[in-house]
């Protein structure tokens, strides 16, 4: 997809199509699973602290990672069997950036509509209902947080922005059957670039040594700035 922005002609072969939406929904769930591993992991570092070695022990780590990637790789298989099984008959042109599931349903030459509650049961639903668990439990986890200290309650902050940051589009795009919207290509351009390229981001705020070491960069960029020099 990034090589095809350029050139000016984007053609795709099906095989490859197929390919991109296996890969692309398989890391998206497994990426869901690990959102809410995640939060377990914040519960249990904050409101456990002292238990957190024992419950967060290597095996149970090992256990859920293969429970995530599991997880990812039969969503993905059963949204790719939705679509490899259909007829395409013409035309074969997509108006989005990437072969996704809901604009290759417009190029079926059959009626698609049980598939696509198919795959809104399978994707959306799934989504909005794990989306609105990892509401309420970030909220229990903010509530508990009242007596603890600032950083606890920043790091469960910036968890609780990428959960959101990573399903309101997710929900957006899935959990709709029947409809499709100009906005879905900028959606999409949002879910699949704008939002890995900030998961780094906010996940090294969360890290002191990470934010120590972006104020010392400051202050000696300030420090050579009011000496009139340029830091080498």
């Amino acid at each position: 997809m990034i090589v095809d922005l350029l050139y000016e002609k984007k053609t795709i072969s099906f095989h490859a199509c197929m390919t991109q939406v296996f890969i692309g929904h398989f890391f998206a769930g497994a990426e869901v699973i690990l959102l809410v591993v995640m939060a377990y992991d914040r519960y249990v570092a904050i409101c456990k602290p002292l238990h957190y070695l024992i419950i967060m022990n290597r095996r149970v780590c090992v256990l859920m990672l293969l429970v995530a990637w599991t997880g990812g790789f039969l969503h993905s298989l059963t949204q790719f069997l939705f679509i490899y099984q259909l007829p395409f008959c013409g035309p074969d042109v997509t108006d989005n950036f990437a072969c996704d599931t809901y604009p290759l349903l417009k190029l079926a030459c059959t009626n698609t509509y049980l598939i696509r509650l198919s795959m809104v049961a399978n994707g959306g639903a799934v989504c909005t209902v794990v989306f609105f668990i990892l509401l309420v439990s970030y909220g229990v986890i903010l509530c508990s947080l009242k007596t603890h200290d600032l950083e606890g309650k920043y790091k469960a902050f910036y968890t609780c922005a990428v959960v959101i940051l990573f399903f309101v589009p997710c929900i957006f795009l899935y959990a709709r059957p029947n409809f499709t919207f100009p906005s879905d290509k900028f959606v999409t351009v949002v879910l699949t670039f704008i939002i890995p390229m900030l998961n780094p981001l906010i996940y090294t705020l969360r890290n002191a040594e990470m934010k120590n070491a972006m104020r010392r960069l400051c202050s000696k960029y300030v420090v050579s700035a009011g000496r009139g020099l340029h830091p080498l």
